[in-house]
């Protein structure tokens, strides 16, 4: 993936991404925090520090070799996608707390993430094979500029000009999943030898750490006694990862400039839509029923 077109495009799709996610972000989304404080603390730390921990066993569990051990770290620590909004929304979940936890995640991720990622690459030494990889404690600067500025650019735009913002959100979206899509797909081009055997090895430990991440979202949220449409809620935002940003990162030749390392990312893009829908239809069937007026369940 050394291409210079591949090496301009990586990064600007990986910012147009953020601020995208600027663009439906608003200041509010940041006080609802202290509505929902016990729930956001719960989800918050699962997804910083109890799935992190839970990914590198299941990679030890499973065996990875050094760059899918990476990529799966990498996908553990990234915040949860926008796609967790539309499935909260389908399934009962309260999306006002998705897009908070979306909001907070996003910006932590900018310290935690090159943090998990560099603990991962230190302890499974990818570059022992004589390749380098880019993401050291160096670069945590310029991941801060390609991620956070243009979140902050996008949250400037729509406090100042909402309409332009809420007309341009979907385009930008659709046009940074186009681009990406092209840069995934030239990679896994790439690599088609070597595509069945990455499935093969990923696609069991990606599964399970799927249908894991559901479930710790879920019942942490019931833990601190959230209600049923929150913990819905965190469990969509936890149990679907923001793979845009996590294949970004890997493919990106400032930073990773990895495709090994882009497979477990693309492999659960693929993968989480089918768990998060299987959890989504449990959890409505799990649903508590409505109550009349009267104290009757409706007929």
């Amino acid at each position: 993936m050394d291409s210079p077109l591949v090496t301009a495009l990586v990064p600007a799709v990986l910012a147009a991404i953020m601020f995208g996610l600027g663009l439906s972000l608003t200041v509010g989304d940041f006080r609802r925090v202290v509505e929902h404080r016990r729930t956001v603390a719960a989800a918050l730390g699962c997804q910083l520090l109890l799935l992190p921990a839970v990914c590198f066993g299941l990679v030890e569990l499973f065996g990875l070799a050094a760059a899918p051990a990476v990529g799966m770290l990498l996908l553990a620590a990234s915040p949860g996608g926008t796609m967790a909004n539309v499935y909260s929304h389908l399934f009962g979940g309260d999306v006002a707390l998705n897009i908070t936890l979306t909001a907070v995640n996003s910006i932590l991720a900018v310290v935690t993430l090159p943090i998990v990622v560099n603990l991962a690459v230190a302890h499974f030494d990818p570059a022992g094979d004589g390749g380098e990889v880019g993401l050291q404690f160096g670069k945590t600067t310029q991941v801060f500029a390609i991620v956070l500025v243009p979140v902050a650019l996008g949250m400037v735009v729509r406090a100042r000009r909402r309409r332009f913002a809420e007309r341009a959100e979907r385009p930008v979206k659709v046009l940074c999943l186009v681009l990406l899509a092209g840069i995934v797909l030239a990679a896994l081009f790439a690599e088609r030898k070597n595509a069945g055997g990455y499935l093969v090895e990923v696609g069991p430990v990606a599964v399970v750490f799927s249908v894991l991440s559901l479930a710790t979202g879920y019942y942490a949220a019931r833990l601190v006694r959230a209600g049923h449409a929150q913990a819905v809620a965190a469990c969509m935002e936890i149990g679907m990862h923001n793979t845009s940003l996590s294949l970004t990162i890997a493919l990106s030749p400032s930073l990773l400039d990895s495709t090994e390392m882009a497979v477990p990312s693309a492999v659960y893009a693929i993968l989480m839509y089918f768990t998060a829908g299987a959890a989504g239809l449990l959890l409505r069937r799990a649903a508590p029923t409505p109550v009349s007026p009267a104290g009757e369940s409706p007929r």
